[in-house]
């Protein structure tokens, strides 16, 4: 009974502060605050109010939520762990499997055929000795890795 009547009187209180703004011709804001003034009226008149009330004083309700909070709980820690881990075990195993699977059985591997070569760039200058030193250091260095 208290929660209905406070509703009405914050309802009241912002229609009267719609009419003040709305005297000051801001009739945009006025029509915005209306509406969030008409808001606690409307939730007392579809009950919605009442059922907060009930729910409120309810041991049940609370045991409830409780519930739900433990299951939230749950599956976040879940996750969570799962995500640290890098995912399910069996998931992985099935994404592994499914990526060999995905060539047909009887398929070869593509072979790398002898094209045709690549065009020669021309060059613009010729080429100093001293530049030629620099880049037989970087071949040395490239065939010492094996590139």
């Amino acid at each position: 009974m208290i929660a209905e009547t406070v509703c009405s009187a914050v309802s009241a209180a912002g229609l009267g502060i719609a009419a003040v703004t709305a005297y000051r011709r801001r009739f945009l804001a006025a029509a915005r605050i209306a509406a969030y003034s008409l808001v606690p009226v409307g939730l007392v008149m579809t009950g919605v109010v009442g059922w907060l009330a009930d729910t409120a004083f309810s041991p049940t309700a609370w045991a409830g939520f409780v519930v739900l909070g433990a299951a939230w709980l749950l599956f976040a820690g879940t996750r969570a762990v799962e995500r640290r881990r890098g995912g399910s075990g069996s998931g992985r195993k099935a994404a592994k499997g499914a990526g060999r699977e995905a060539v047909a059985p009887g398929a070869s591997a593509p072979t790398l055929g002898q094209g045709s070569p690549p065009a020669a760039r021309p060059s613009a200058a010729p080429r100093s000795s001293g530049q030629a030193d620099d880049f037989s250091d970087i071949e040395a260095i490239l065939k010492k890795h094996g590139i």
